[in-house]
């Protein structure tokens, strides 16, 4: 992992905690949290005050998140909504935590400037031991204060004030104003500057989540299922009635088509579509060879193709199929079979636009593992876990990608890859004509099977 941590790919943007007054605060946060503080003078964390190397100094990887649940958090600075979520149990926890700090961006600045906010994302549910509970999390709250318990004592304060306001005899209550300065002291002058967190409520709707080996959870849409990485047999009766495994290739097109979750890579407007489809030909061209023993030390483009053609015996079905679909894209030729039990069928899929795109991509990600790009964009841990146990010429040859061409232009990337352009035009009707003559006309006409509609 040596590789991907020097080229910033793993554990890249974590924020810095080394100053004393930073790590005498975050202990406390800890200490409040946890009852525990780090002997450690200098660390880095993650979005939620996580650090792996407090987690090594506590014995504990797990100290800020117990049982997966219900993960809290440490904030030292509104600057962490831009550090990753490292070992996220749920795909909406990143999510969740961002929204809170920018939304509440302004009170946690001020907050932050004296004191730790630490805190919780709170629902109904302690406790993962079945499968079945993870169906009782409705809603997530997130529970935040500093460790001096700023927010809950300007409440406090605000109540009496307006007491003190509203009271005739307020001005002789000695007590009353005792207590008001004494909260002051601590909390500022809440009639000027409110400390206060808006109160953050989040549905849990559709999900991901590592526990049970891996389940994509699609309870929100029109024909709900779940999707296993494992053995869908061990996860017993569930409350949605379709679940697949990840092998199921067919009942996962079919769900993905019913629920308009996918679109044909080549469909997109506005995209090199043929050239995405190339760079998944590199990848996996990358993985054949590199299976085969052959180093790629300073491989160029160039290279690539004669390197298509020296070991064509090692090449599998997926490169030769998007071959096929470059060729009709680019060139006009013949329009490629390809079913949804066609090892190179995900690969020619992306999210459709919705809400729920960032989880279908990672499931696709995880489809289409030979894709290192989108399975690092899309699905780190994945990423990180089949990263290591790649032949060495691999390792090398993806994390110079990565750190040269996805790092140089992230958002670019992302955008090129995934971005959404405004819905397409109503298609034509269909003619007699036997082949058609434009991209648009096969994709409308173009089934999720790889068979054309007449």
């Amino acid at each position: 992992m040596e590789r991907l941590i020097k080229s910033g790919l793993m554990f890249g943007n974590l924020y810095p905690v080394t100053s004393p007054a930073l790590v005498e605060r975050y202990n406390r946060a800890l200490e409040h949290l946890t009852g525990k503080r780090t002997t450690l003078t200098d660390f880095y964390i993650d979005l939620s005050g996580f650090s792996p190397e407090v987690g090594a100094d506590l014995g504990d990887p797990l100290y800020l998140n117990k049982g997966g649940v219900n993960r809290q958090f440490i904030l030292l600075s509104t600057d962490q909504k831009r550090a990753p979520l490292l070992d996220a149990k749920f795909s909406t926890s990143r999510t969740i935590l961002r929204r809170f700090i920018e939304e509440n961006e302004a009170a946690l600045f001020a907050l932050t400037a004296r004191d730790a906010v630490a805190g919780e994302l709170v629902n109904s549910v302690y406790d993962v031991s079945t499968p079945q509970r993870l169906f009782d999390i409705r809603a997530i709250t997130i529970d935040a204060d500093t460790t001096a318990g700023t927010v809950r004592n300007a409440e406090v304060l605000a109540g009496k004030v307006d007491r003190f306001l509203e009271a005739e005899d307020a001005w002789f209550d000695d007590v009353l104003i005792a207590e008001m300065i004494g909260l002051a002291a601590q909390t500022g002058d809440v009639t000027r500057n409110p400390v206060k967190l808006k109160k953050a409520r989040f549905e849990q709707g559709n999900f991901w989540t590592a526990h049970f080996g891996g389940l994509y959870v699609f309870q929100k849409v029109e024909h709900p299922a779940v999707i296993a990485s494992g053995d869908a047999g061990a996860l017993g009766k569930l409350p949605l009635e379709h679940v697949f495994e990840t092998r199921q290739r067919n009942q996962i097109a079919r769900f993905l088509e019913l629920n308009g979750l996918a679109e044909p890579i080549v469909a997109a407007r506005g995209i090199d579509s043929a050239a995405i489809l190339r760079q998944k030909m590199d990848f996996i061209l990358v993985d054949a060879v590199t299976s085969a023993g052959v180093d790629l030390s300073g491989t160029t483009r160039a290279d690539m193709r004669r390197l298509a053609r020296n070991h064509a015996e090692h090449l599998p079905e997926e490169f030769h199929a998007l071959a096929a679909l470059v060729n009709w894209a680019e060139n006009g030729g013949a329009w490629p079979h390809i079913t949804s039990d066609h090892p190179a069928y995900f690969y020619t899929l992306r999210a459709a636009a919705h809400p729920d795109a960032d989880l279908v991509n990672m499931m696709l990600a995880e489809l289409t593992p030979k894709d290192v790009r989108q399975l690092f964009i899309c699905h780190k841990q994945m990423f990180y876990d089949t990263y290591a146990r790649w032949p060495d010429a691999k390792k090398e040859y993806v994390a110079q990608y990565l750190a040269a061409e996805y790092q140089a232009d992230k958002v670019g990337t992302r955008d090129a890859l995934f971005g959404h352009d405004a819905p397409m035009e109503e298609p034509p009707a269909a003619t007699t004509r036997t082949k058609p003559q434009t991209m648009d006309d096969v994709v409308a006409r173009v089934g999720p099977w790889g068979a054309v509609r007449r």
